[in-house]
């Protein structure tokens, strides 16, 4: 069922246009389909961190320690204060390179929020936290592609307006 901006369906579920079509960090969480939360030790070696994120595919890992958020670690970490300084990722511990600033959302959270944030915050990943229970992490490249599948939604569902697809506001109310 397709509806119209102003149709009573509308008007009953959503107060107002904008929380009808907001993305949200929980919209991400589910489009990502990943339960398991991927961490490590700070007291796990760079190079163990960079084997983990390997076997995992993912880009940067969440730092736990005693069921608590400690850090995150990330390729980006490993490139500059590994890589570009001489280190040894071997001879490095997790605790000692990971990012301790942590800026987290909540699943409520809205994408654009999320934007601003890793914008205005420089980071590329943000832990999510609902009910001060860690719930996942999404990443620059979870928020991207959640703004290109909505934005190709968008256009897909103007293009069925424009050429008659929609219902008519009539046939709704």
């Amino acid at each position: 069922l397709i509806v119209l901006p102003n149709s009573a369906i509308v008007k009953s579920h959503f107060k107002t246009m904008e929380e009808l079509y907001m993305l949200t960090v929980k919209d991400l969480l589910l489009r990502k389909g990943r339960k398991k939360i991927v961490s490590i030790d700070p007291d796990a070696t760079v190079y163990e961190a960079l084997h983990t994120m390997k076997e995992n595919n993912v880009g940067a890992l969440l730092i736990i320690d005693n069921e608590e958020l400690r850090g995150v670690f990330s390729e980006r970490d490993y490139a500059r204060k590994i890589a570009l300084t001489g280190k040894s990722g071997r001879d490095t511990f997790v605790k000692d390179v990971m990012v301790t600033k942590l800026i987290s959302v909540t699943p409520e959270n809205g994408v654009e929020h999320c934007m601003n944030l890793m914008t205005e915050q420089r980071v590329r990943h943000l832990p999510v936290f609902e009910n001060k229970k860690l719930v996942g992490i999404i990443s620059i490249g979870d928020v991207v592609k959640g703004v290109i599948d909505e934005q190709k939604t968008t256009i897909n569902d103007l293009e069925k307006y424009i050429s008659g697809g929609f219902l008519s506001r009539d046939s709704l109310q």
